[in-house]
């Protein structure tokens, strides 16, 4: 019986045989069991697939126009945990010019990268996402939603509070999970720290408040 490598699989081998990098990625995925393409087409349904004769075609892309990498992972894994096999190859493929905004690193990588900058014994921080359009506010805000996400400064901006190891704010864990959603759903923006605390040692407090715009935060 012929035997077919998981789909996640070969999504992550085709990846990584692309030289250079790549903004947007349209893909095709021929069935074993033409008799599975309604649910095959069912479980990718976030990815918006289109049915062309024996064959769902389907995109992923690191910044809009289509679901983020790391969603449509989970998507194939889905198929894969059905027992669902195929043969998963690329259709065409957008490189992203040297430079274009497209490129720049994920919210959850400005997030990560803004945490490493911050001093070793840091306690409590006061972040932003500017989010690149208004469209993305209701969306942004509700994959944001454990973070508890505040409109501040532009009509496109969010704020949240963290704390490292106890106090009022999320976790930055939990906050990294849910600028990652915000990435698999192609919600693009800036992440900045704002405003940063070390060592703090709150005693019958829910911790240190900022003063901001003359509201307490």
């Amino acid at each position: 019986m012929l035997r077919f490598v998981r789909l996640v699989d070969q999504f992550s081998q085709l990846e990584r045989s692309i030289e250079g990098t790549w903004s947007r990625l349209e893909l095709e995925l021929v069935l074993a069991d033409e008799g599975l393409l309604d649910r095959a087409a069912a479980l990718l349904g976030p990815a918006n697939p289109g049915r062309t004769g024996d064959r769902l075609r389907f995109a992923t892309a690191r910044h809009g126009r289509g679901i983020g990498p790391e969603a449509l992972r989970r998507l194939l894994t889905r198929l894969d945990e059905e027992g669902i096999d195929g043969r998963l190859q690329l259709h065409d493929l957008e490189r992203a010019p040297s430079g274009d905004r497209s490129v720049r690193q994920t919210m959850h990588d400005q997030w990560t990268r803004a945490l490493a900058a911050l001093p070793s014994d840091w306690s409590d921080v006061y972040a932003e996402v500017r989010l690149d359009s208004s469209d993305y506010v209701e969306p942004g805000a509700l994959q944001l939603a454990p973070v508890n996400p505040s409109r501040c400064g532009g009509v496109a901006t969010l704020c949240f509070r963290c704390a490292r190891r106890f106090g009022y704010g999320v976790s930055p864990e939990m906050a990294a999970r849910c600028l990652q959603r915000c990435d698999d759903h192609g919600i693009t923006g800036n992440v900045e720290i704002l405003r940063v605390l070390s060592d703090t040692d709150p005693v019958a407090t829910q911790g240190p408040v900022w003063l901001v715009g003359g509201r307490v935060v």
